[in-house]
């Protein structure tokens, strides 16, 4: 990060980044896990998924406290982004408790479409206050453009998304080990 930037932002983004990676491990496995024939293994799986809605919380949390330095607008929209994430992908769990089943059509697209549009505006802030290096706040604003349209075409019957997934996960991943080994630099 920016030389003016304190020792307590950087000891966030480094909690922010080792958030970023756990999150994707914990909805990664406890999707497949949510989806196996195994009773024990379905609430491992709502366990992590429920661990990754925390952590997308507390992402969304931090880094508007960040955001808010420089747009106070873009800091909320970030928080309301996560937010809705967390609570879609957290009603995936409803499969295992009720009757009622949450299909990706109302749980995970929405989640995916929100987070792609929601974080433009935090990318684009990155940018101009030029909190990240350059490289890296453009890629997160053409990779969130495509991933948002990826996932917008899914709700209009298109399976799309596969196709731009990797721009927006691609962009989090290095942005999350980028505020890691940063973070260690004064």
């Amino acid at each position: 990060m920016k030389t003016h930037i304190n020792t307590t932002k950087i000891y966030k983004a480094r909690l922010i980044g080792t958030f970023f990676l756990l999150a994707f491990m914990a909805y990664g496995i406890g999707r497949n896990l949510l989806e196996s024939g195994s009773t024990s293994e379905k609430y491992i799986g709502a366990i992590l998924v429920i661990a990754n809605s925390i952590m997308v919380l507390l992402i969304g949390a931090y880094l508007r406290n960040i955001l808010m330095n420089y747009s106070v607008l873009a800091g909320n929209i970030y928080l309301f982004t996560r937010a809705f994430e967390s609570i879609a992908l957290a009603s995936l769990v409803l499969n295992l408790i009720t009757t009622v089943q949450i299909s990706d059509f109302c749980g995970y697209f929405p989640a995916m479409l929100v987070l792609g549009l929601g974080s433009i505006p935090m990318c684009f802030t990155l940018y101009k206050y030029k909190i990240l290096p350059t490289w890296l706040a453009i890629w997160g604003i053409i990779g969130y453009i495509a991933f948002a349209f990826g996932f917008l075409m899914e709700l209009f019957g298109k399976q799309w998304s596969m196709y731009f997934l990797a721009s927006g996960a691609l962009w989090e991943i290095t942005l999350a080990i980028w505020l890691i080994v940063t973070a260690n630099k004064k």
